[in-house]
């Protein structure tokens, strides 16, 4: 087992815009080692397609095992149709799926909250989405994202055959479901869990395993299952009926994306995938915008880098025990909302218009202050 090093932190740009988002963590970050004497150790590698042009892999072994030493990983964004001939095996995905499975990343943290000063993006009433706080955790290295068999094979009568397999065990459900009863306790106390167990028995294991652990270790937790397309529903009904969303992998990965719609735009939402604590309480953990790579845009310096940048604040909380300096960080970007200055996504009537550096910058002077 190699030992994680306190405090070292590994930028992955990634691909299309993520360069300029990460960019912009990478001057908070020497911000805070500068004027807070912070003692983080910045490293920065090619991860994704741009790591397939230079090496041939869309993550070499190098930046694994770098990945492995370091206590954070900052991931920018990978992907865009450049790549999208490639092999299956040879793709910038893949890169991020061997981090989440190798890292053993199995809780993805994606909170959806509307911010006031923006709750004329949403394209919901006001009324449905003001003061909308959810937090979704999602199963992330098991399910029919890993499962096997998987393929595309020929069948007899000259067609072809698309496998993917839909399987979970015991452990991989409670450890999962545990981080979302610890995170309601310090919420709102209430969890709803998701699945299909009326047509799947993975589903249905999920639902009986889920409810053992609460009547087992977390009584003072209210519990409720829903069916995941029902959630599909409600989230557009009532999304404030949810406090902790609990699911796997699949209905996870669109569950998350359609909350974050509820917002106004996928770039203001951060993520975190966390491990397993060790015996001395450390975990490797991921943190990166819920948003694309987004090539259409990348190189015009109009990319929000709030998403990653409140990914940075969910490190500094989650992996580095600095709430207050997460939470100065929080309050410097809500400040800079307050101000009306936005990124091209998120502009309306009244706002000023600024880029992606130009955001960063104007967070790091409210931090100053």
């Amino acid at each position: 087992m190699i030992k994680v090093k306190k405090r070292k932190i590994l930028l992955l740009p990634g691909d299309g815009i993520g360069p300029e988002v990460i960019g912009e963590v990478k001057k908070i970050i020497t911000w805070f080692n500068d004027k807070k004497s912070l003692d983080f150790e910045i490293d920065q590698e090619l991860v994704g397609g741009c790591s397939y042009d230079k090496h041939g892999t869309p993550i070499t072994d190098e930046v694994f095992y770098k990945a492995l030493e370091s206590e954070v990983i900052m991931l920018g964004a990978v992907g865009g149709p450049t790549w999208d001939s490639l092999e299956f095996s040879k793709k910038p995905e893949r890169a991020l799926l061997k981090l989440r499975k190798e890292l053993k990343l199995f809780a993805n943290l994606r909170p959806a909250i509307c911010f006031e000063q923006l709750v004329s993006a949403s394209t919901l009433k006001p009324d449905i989405v003001s003061g909308l706080d959810i937090m979704i955790v999602r199963e992330l290295t098991g399910g029919i994202y890993f499962g096997e068999p998987r393929g595309i094979k020929p069948i007899e009568n000259g067609e072809r055959k698309g496998i993917n397999t839909h399987t979970y065990t015991t452990s991989e459900i409670i450890r999962v479901a545990r981080v979302a009863f610890d995170l309601a306790r310090k919420r709102s106390n209430k969890v709803t869990s998701c699945e299909k167990s009326n047509v799947m028995e993975a589903g249905q294991l999920w639902k009986e395993e889920v409810q053992e652990l609460h009547d087992k270790e977390y009584k003072d937790v209210e519990l409720s299952h829903m069916l995941a397309d029902n959630c599909a529903m409600q989230l557009l009904r009532n999304p404030k009926q949810f406090d902790v969303i609990v699911t796997d992998n699949l209905f996870g990965d669109m569950l998350s994306d359609e909350a974050s719609m509820l917002t106004g735009s996928l770039g203001l939402l951060p993520s975190a995938s966390l491990g397993a604590k060790n015996k001395d309480g450390e975990m490797r953990a991921m943190y990166e915008p819920v948003h694309g790579s987004a090539p259409d845009i990348a190189g015009k310096g109009i990319a929000n880098p709030i998403a990653t940048i409140l990914s940075f604040a969910m490190a500094l909380r989650y992996s580095l025990d600095l709430d207050k300096e997460a939470d100065d960080l929080e309050k410097a970007v809500q400040s800079v909302l307050d101000d009306g200055l936005r990124t091209k996504d998120i502009m309306s009537e009244g706002t000023k218009e600024i880029s992606t550096s130009g955001m960063g910058d104007a967070i790091i002077a409210y931090l100053q202050k």
